[in-house]
């Protein structure tokens, strides 16, 4: 499961932290997300990791569907990211306009 992927990385009460930030419908803000979960302060390595739980398929990019699962990855009782809340999520990590995440540029997308 994911949890016990992220356990290691990130505590439940991290996790629970950046859920409980965005409950409600279009209030995800991936800075704020980030900061609360503590994943702008983890290593390369642990980004990698938890990088690699969101890409399910393993396409080395985090596509639209992936990111639209992305608070569910956290926990499975989480809601899931709407359209307007996917599409910002995606512009603000997508730094070569092909629609999608790049792995490499998951470092410095959450240090911003």
């Amino acid at each position: 499961s994911f949890d016990m992927a992220l356990t290691g990385i990130l505590t439940e009460a991290e996790i629970a932290a950046g859920l409980q930030s965005c409950q409600a419908a279009d209030s995800f803000d991936y800075k704020t997300f980030f900061v609360k979960v503590g994943l702008n302060s983890k290593s390369k390595d642990q980004l990698a990791k938890v990088f690699g739980i969101l890409d399910q398929d393993k396409s080395g990019f985090i596509e639209e569907d992936e990111l639209k699962l992305f608070l569910q990855n956290f926990s499975a009782s989480a809601r899931a990211l709407t359209d307007a809340e996917t599409k910002a999520f995606l512009a603000a990590g997508d730094s070569d306009g092909d629609g999608k995440i790049g792995v490499d540029g998951k470092t410095a997308f959450i240090k911003q």
